[in-house]
């Protein structure tokens, strides 16, 4: 039985989520369907033209993305602080950029005239937005059902496009967060739609090497900001260039179809994460299958486990297998 939701987010242990969505029966989400010919790739850039779009709207960062034939994967950083210094015309203007709000609301942004017992009303609402808008739920909401309702009626038929539930993962440290990341951005490669990460069309490592070759970061993703930036308390603590070298060797060992031997800089790397060699080849070859759920050492699996109400931690051979392996 799938656990509710409560018990797979919680925002006080971390802000890091891995969400993977499906479509369902033989449905395309993008590529090319064998049985007929018909071309579904253009679907890819509706997909990611909407995360990033929903990423200007919502308090939450991409960390890394792919768009794959009949799923896609998305890290996610809900970004609570920020959400907390939006005013109520903030709330309610990224709100109508989606939504079509209330009367009521309406009458706010455009500086119309209103009661005190008015103002209290949008006060509220804006409240129930603005937690919305930190919700991964509503999120994904916004993102599945207008490709739903494009994809349908591009095929020219109704019902369900999309799985009922998306899976969601919390990632409690920054092990689970690379590897998960390594492993999203690693799934062409994987698959043999493509050769390399650079060549991985509609996954965020091609937008990242893309940028890196001009000197500059894609401002469409969450930024790395490395360990010598300790005043940045927007991005991922880690270095750029580390996470580029190690995507480009593992994806070089996973296209051989081989596991082959890491090298030195990596390895380094890697111990800095307590990941051992055969470990990370294991996690970004097998991610989903390793962990079915929340992800982190066994101490943070623990914790929280003990904050979601679960009366079991699961994961924890995994975890002391792979995380806790170097």
């Amino acid at each position: 039985m799938p656990k509710p939701r409560s018990q797979q987010i919680s925002l006080s242990d971390t802000p890091y989520y891995h969400i993977c969505s499906r479509t369902v029966r033989k449905a395309f989400l993008c590529g090319v369907d064998t049985e007929t010919g018909v071309s579904f790739e253009h679907r890819r850039h509706w997909i990611e033209k909407r995360i990033f779009q929903l990423s200007q709207v919502f308090s939450i960062d991409i960390c890394a993305h792919a768009v794959m034939h009949n799923h896609l994967h998305l890290v996610l950083h809900v970004d609570s602080e920020q959400v907390k210094k939006w005013s109520t015309l903030d709330v309610l203007t990224r709100w109508h950029k989606l939504f079509k709000g209330t009367h009521l609301t309406k009458k706010y942004q455009h500086n119309s005239p209103l009661d005190k017992y008015e103002l209290e009303m949008v006060e509220e609402t804006a409240m129930a937005y603005k937690q919305r808008l930190i919700d991964i739920s509503w999120f994904m909401r916004s993102l599945n059902e207008p490709i739903a309702r494009q994809a349908n009626k591009e095929d020219k038929c109704t019902g369900h496009f999309w799985e009922g539930r998306f899976q969601s993962q919390a990632l409690l440290d920054e092990g689970a967060l690379l590897s998960c990341m390594a492993y999203v951005d690693l799934n062409p490669v994987r698959a043999g739609i493509a050769a390399t990460p650079e060549q991985s069309s509609f996954t965020s490592i091609q937008l990242r090497i893309k940028a890196a070759i001009k000197g500059k970061q894609p401002s469409a993703l969450l930024p790395f900001i490395g360990n010598e930036h300790q005043n940045k308390t927007t991005g991922l603590a880690f270095s750029l260039k580390d996470y580029l070298i190690l995507v480009d060797e593992t994806g070089r060992i996973l296209r051989e179809d081989k596991r082959g031997a890491i090298n030195a800089k990596v390895t380094k790397i890697l111990a800095r994460l307590h990941i051992s060699d055969n470990s990370w080849l294991t996690l970004t070859t097998n991610f989903e299958g390793v962990f079915t759920g929340a992800v982190g050492t066994a101490e943070h699996l623990c914790v929280f486990s003990e904050h979601v109400g679960l009366k079991r931690t699961h994961g924890i051979a995994s975890a002391e297998a792979c995380l806790n392996s170097a």
